[in-house]
This record gives structure tokens, sequence and C-alpha cells, in this order.
């Protein structure tokens, strides 16, 4: 068995309170050193990249250069997904740890926050990671995550102000990111290896959600998630531990991913049966559709 990807949450602390996301009913957890340690120990029979994020935003944390040491030494490449809101100098330059492979900025938490901060005092330090990492020729890609093409819940105003500002500073033509968007999932090339990536708003998986039905998931097949208390669980969009296999305090890897119920879920998903009931009330897995 191989991931492509584990996701682990490192801390579920972002400091903000998007519209997009659920409300956190879990105790604040931050995932201390050694167990980090212990978790990656466990992990890297099953996969060599790890994304530091479920619910909270790892760039909260004071001392994430030693969890990024721990991880390029262990030999893991890794995934960074913030909101954008911490990235004054002596955090930007952690973002250029050897161990980075991508590093992920979610341009719609500004849109989706009520914050005081302005546009530009939000925008400018993402505008000079982008030019330090052209400059530094930095070996990482940086996805700009504009999330947020849907009709119902429209964003057209906050978007033509961050197109402008965007073709302004890249030197592109007026205009030209509308011309190449499809309103559809995909990346318009900013400069090298720095992405403006669209994607739909989508809906977090709850119990309480009405739409129900079967379908194809990544969850046990090609990725899976550690909690910051260490509870494992099948996809990065269970942050409440709903589906809880087991616990990497008290259980190792090899006897969770073989425990009954997460080889029902991974044969499942195989056959393009959702078992779970929280998997049946996902609506993100009718994005692998034709998977």
């Amino acid at each position: 068995m191989k991931f492509f990807r584990a996701y682990v949450e490192v801390t579920n602390v972002c400091g903000l309170a998007c519209s997009f996301c659920p409300p956190r009913a879990q105790p604040t957890v931050t995932m201390q050193l050694p167990f980090f340690k212990h978790v990656l120990e466990e992990l890297k029979h099953y996969t060599d990249e790890i994304a530091l994020h479920v619910m909270g935003d790892p760039m909260v944390l004071s001392d994430l250069d030693r969890y990024l040491d721990e991880a390029h030494m262990q030999g893991f490449r890794v995934m960074i997904t913030t909101s954008g809101f911490y990235l004054d100098s002596d955090r930007r330059d952690r973002l250029f740890h050897p161990s980075i492979r991508q590093v992920n900025l979610s341009l719609n938490s500004f849109d989706k926050n009520s914050s005081s901060r302005s546009l530009d005092a939000y925008l400018n330090p993402i505008i000079e990671l982008c030019d330090e990492k052209v400059s530094r020729q930095g070996d990482f890609f940086i996805n700009l995550r504009l999330w947020n093409l849907d009709d119902v819940h429209s964003a057209s105003e906050f978007n033509d102000k961050l197109f402008q500002r965007l073709e302004k500073h890249f030197e592109l033509p007026e205009g030209f990111i509308v011309s190449e968007s499809t309103g559809e999932r995909q990346s318009i090339r900013l400069a090298p290896k720095v992405l403006l990536h669209f994607d739909r708003y989508f809906e977090w998986p709850s119990l309480h959600n009405l739409v129900a039905g079967d379908g194809y998931c990544h969850g046990l097949i090609g990725q899976i998630g550690v909690l910051a208390d260490g509870r494992v669980v099948p996809c990065c969009l269970d942050g409440e531990g709903i589906i809880e296999l087991g616990n990497l305090h008290t259980t190792n890897l090899d006897k969770i991913l073989t425990s009954k119920r997460a080889v029902a879920i991974a044969e499942g998903f195989s056959k393009k049966i959702a078992v779970e009931e929280l998997c049946q009330k996902c609506t993100y897995k009718l994005r692998f559709i034709k998977e």
C-alpha cells in the first residue's frame, strides 16, 4: 500500500473564521515535535509526501522550521497550505526550506473573513514571497488558490480587484486572467512556478448533509490523514475525526490500516462504493466521477 500524500495536521489552529469552513468542534491541539517525529516514522513506509494541514494553518507555529527539519531528515517532501495571513519576513524565509515542494495560499480566506487588514496589506507579503521565490530560484511551486468560482456565492468584486493587482504586478495584459480562465478548475501561470489556481467552492462533508450516494474517493486509496491529536482518518476533509480508524499514540499504523474498517473503506472506493455514512454524504467525491 502506497499513498501519494499523507495529511499531517501539526496544529488545528488557524486563527481565522472563514465562512467557507465549518466551525471547529475539537479542542485546540498542536502536535508536539517528538510525536510528529513518531508519526513520520510510521508514515515513511507508506508515502514520500506530507501536507502539514487538515484544518489548521502550520504557519502559526513559531518553530515550524523544526518540523520541517525533521521531515527533511526523514526524506519527506512537504506541502504547506496557509491562509496568507502569517507571512512576515521571518515566516516567509521558512518557506524556502529544502523539504518544501509546494506552498498553497488560500486567497479567498481574505474575502471570507471580517478582517481590519486592507487588501493591499494582505497581498503585499504574498507578492513579496512570489518575487523572492523567483529571484532566489526557489525549487518549489506557489499555488495562489482562488477556490470561489461559484455563481451562487459570487465573489466577482473581490476577484476583479485581485486580478487587477496581479496583472499589474506580474506585467500581464489588462484582462488577461479573465480571458484565460474557463470558469472551471485550472491554473494560470503568473511567473516561473507561480500559479493562480482556480476551483469551485466545496461543501465540507457532514453527517447532516442531505445528499447521499456512492462514488470514488482517494481516501485510503491515495491519501490518509493524521489529526493533531494523533487520530488517523481516511482523508483530508475529516477534520473532526468522525471516521477515526485509530490513534498513533496507542496503535501503530500497520495495524490501523489493516483493520476491518479501513480495509472496507478502501475496498469500497475501489468499487466506487462509499461504505461510511460520512463518505456517502460527502459531495466532494463527485469531483472524481470520471476516475
